[in-house]
């Protein structure tokens, strides 16, 4: 049986960095810095491994849609020539990427896991080896069709993950759903929770969408001109983030006409819950009013995945009604199927 082969994709972000009198900044000499501190590849446990910078080595917090498409465009550019990848990325704005590239690359027959570190493998204590290894192992030896993000010793869905903490190794959490694997002496899979084989890709890697799409927290005071002011156009999408099980004030005169007023116009507007675990629920009334207002429930949605996929649907071209139609609807394991209307 040959060794797997693995594409590494380098988007830059803290694993790669170095020292400048800035501060930490991406740097192109990794493959270098791999070199010293990993075995050969094929060696030692480790599939064949082949590092691919990207054009645009960024700090994540510089991450745009653009980006989501160009590293998609890759992965598919170099998809015949390797049996998995891992994408080394930024932290701050990973699960934003592997959301995106979960609905640009739906049909994936291979595995495509997200990683990165807290800690530059240039310094001690980094956190970099073990995630790097981790991944690639992984990638190997349990080859799930989806895309997926490694941290902390586990795996997990890329569309269901949101980081949870800037000061800690244990960085990620995938609030509505349990990892995919656990990565201990030993590695623990969860049987029957990954997406099942395709039949073939699909792929749909849409030219990044000159799309205004916006996120909107409620809070106490937010009051109808400020909302206004806030919808003004041009905007396309908006993810609501609602309290509790997608509550707000839509007794609030004027606050619903205007969402109506909005929604009637074209944009597409989803509910999701400000809760860390929290889903979309028709139980309570408002629910109802949302409902008639024209925002979808998001069920339960990260926040990270209401945002990418209501970009890939608008850069689509799909009109609001068919984008309203498709946002609750599971495409690649991003959310449960409705319990109820919502």
């Amino acid at each position: 049986m040959s060794t797997p082969r693995i594409g590494l994709l380098y988007a830059g972000g803290t694993l790669g960095m170095v020292r400048s009198p800035a501060g930490y900044v991406p740097d192109r000499g990794l493959q270098q810095a791999l070199a010293r501190r990993l075995p050969e590849p094929g060696t030692d446990g480790l599939p064949h491994w082949t590092l691919i910078e990207t054009e645009r080595l960024i700090d994540s917090a510089e991450a745009q849609p653009g980006d989501w498409q160009a590293l998609a465009a890759t992965v598919a550019k170099h998809y015949d020539a390797f049996d998995g990848f891992i994408v080394i990325h930024g932290t701050d704005t990973m699960a934003y990427t592997a959301s995106a590239l979960s609905f640009a690359l739906r049909g994936l027959r291979k595995p495509v896991i997200f990683t990165g570190s807290q800690i530059p493998l240039c310094e001690p204590r980094s956190d970099a080896l073990n995630q790097l290894t981790g991944a690639l192992q992984l990638a190997a030896t349990h080859p799930l069709p989806e895309v997926m993000l490694f941290f902390a010793g586990r795996l997990m869905r890329g569309n269901r993950s949101t980081k949870v903490a800037s000061d800690d190794l244990d960085a990620f959490d995938t609030p509505h759903f349990p990892p995919l694997a656990r990565v201990g002496i030993q590695v623990e899979t969860g049987p029957g929770l990954a997406l099942p084989m395709p039949g073939a890709e699909a792929f749909e890697i849409a030219p990044a969408a000159h799309a205004e799409v916006a996120v909107l927290r409620l809070w106490p005071g937010l009051g109808v001109e400020r909302l206004r002011r806030f919808l003004a156009p041009p905007l396309h999408g908006l993810v609501l983030q609602t309290y509790g099980a997608g509550n707000g004030p839509v007794s609030m005169p004027g606050f619903l006409d205007l969402l109506t007023q909005v929604s009637a116009q074209g944009t597409v507007i989803v509910n999701v819950s400000q809760c860390l675990r929290g889903r979309i629920s028709a139980a309570y009334a408002t629910g109802t009013a949302w409902a008639q207002a024209g925002v979808v429930g998001g069920l339960d949605l990260t926040l990270e995945a209401a945002v990418t996929k209501l970009h890939h649907l608008l850069a689509s071209g799909l009109d609001p009604e068919q984008i309203r139609q498709q946002i609750p609807r599971p495409w690649c394991g991003e959310c449960s199927p409705a319990a109820d209307p919502v």
